[in-house]
């Protein structure tokens, strides 16, 4: 063999080691200081149209959303371009770009305001304005989409998701898992299901659906339900917030977050202010779930409800005994600046 080709001999043999080595290296471990949370549901979700200005500067950089949808500059959107699957700094709106402010926003503001300068929050969401909780159920999503009928403005909104919004949903948190931890989920929805007793059953098997599909456990990820526009505020729906307030009996690892006081922009949805109060809300309830210590601002928790009688629906089981909640006023309280930070970390 002369020199030129033992030469090109061994140059071969280094660049397949090269390859193979790089083939064995494990991918990068996620940031487990990067935290994210999947927000679904319907309108109130998604956010009524209308973000103050002052909402859309100021917002902390560690603060992020995972685009689920393509925003496109025109009508109500005049932020810049996103492209779905791509993270964003979290400036409003969150969900689409003809969506607004959603308890999302104040969520992500709080914990971030909350916890070490070493952590980032990160949000997935996906909503669909008018849905019953059916359209997350990766079962009998379809066959609730073929009751639409034509021209229902839903039918645009779900193309958007590919017609699936829970498999976005899934689809969107194992990719954000390869960079990040998920957290928690947040949940508001109601509205469309108003009154029905099977309802905690039918978030049940979808939260157990998202835990197995994301290999997640229910006690690393906390779901955390808002109530609709209340009584006090002239809600149209506000009767189904006995039903709301049950949900821990059926998901022990279920917080719903009151939202008594928080101001509506019309019967069955919040305003900004609202939203702002509402999901600051969620946040302050996050805080000690996430292993930081309690803020001062107590989290304005519904009362839990005695067990409703068993039903029949996709709920796995019986209802399962009720969450420890603790005892707390559901008297609205200001959306302040935010406390200071928790003392403990997690692990």
């Amino acid at each position: 063999m002369n020199a030129t080709l033992l030469r090109l001999v061994f140059a071969a043999g280094a660049l397949l080691l090269a390859v193979v080595g790089r083939a064995q290296e494990k991918p990068e471990a996620p940031d487990k200081n990067f935290y994210v949370f999947l927000c679904f549901g319907q309108s109130n979700m998604e956010g009524f149209p209308g973000i103050p200005a002052a909402e859309k500067v100021g917002v902390d950089s560690r603060f992020q959303v995972l685009a689920a949808v393509d925003f496109k500059p025109g009508g109500r959107y005049t932020g810049p371009e996103r492209k779905a699957g791509e993270w964003y700094p979290a400036i409003p709106p969150l969900c689409r770009s003809d969506s607004g402010m959603s308890p999302a926003d104040y969520f992500g503001r709080t914990v971030v305001a909350n916890t070490p300068k070493e952590i980032r929050v990160g949000v997935v969401s996906v909503a669909v304005a008018g849905c019953k909780i059916e359209m997350f159920d990766k079962v009998g999503f379809q066959a609730y989409m073929a009751t639409w009928k034509p021209g229902d403005f839903k039918v645009n909104i779900a193309k958007q998701y590919g017609n699936n919004p829970y498999q976005r949903l899934v689809d969107l948190g194992k990719q954000a898992q390869k960079v990040g931890v998920i957290k928690g989920i947040l949940l508001h929805q109601g509205e469309s299901n108003n009154g029905e007793r099977q309802w905690p059953d039918k978030v049940k098997a979808i939260y157990g659906d998202l835990l197995k599909d994301l290999d997640l456990k229910a006690e690393d990820v906390p779901l955390l339900v808002g109530e609709l526009v209340p009584k006090d505020q002239g809600g149209a729906c506000a009767g189904m917030n006995t039903i709301i307030d049950e949900l821990a009996n059926t998901i022990p690892t279920a917080h719903v977050i009151s939202a008594v006081g928080c101001t509506p922009a019309n019967n069955l949805h919040f305003d900004p202010a609202g939203y702002k109060e509402l999901g600051t809300r969620y946040g302050v309830a996050m805080i000690p779930l996430l292993g930081y210590k309690p803020l001062d601002r107590p989290p304005v928790f519904a009362p839990p409800k005695a067990a409703a009688p068993a039903q029949g629906g996709r709920g796995r089981g019986q209802a399962s005994p009720p969450a420890a909640v603790t005892p707390v006023s559901a008297a609205p309280v200001p959306a302040t600046a935010a406390p200071a930070l928790g003392e403990s970390a997690p692990k």
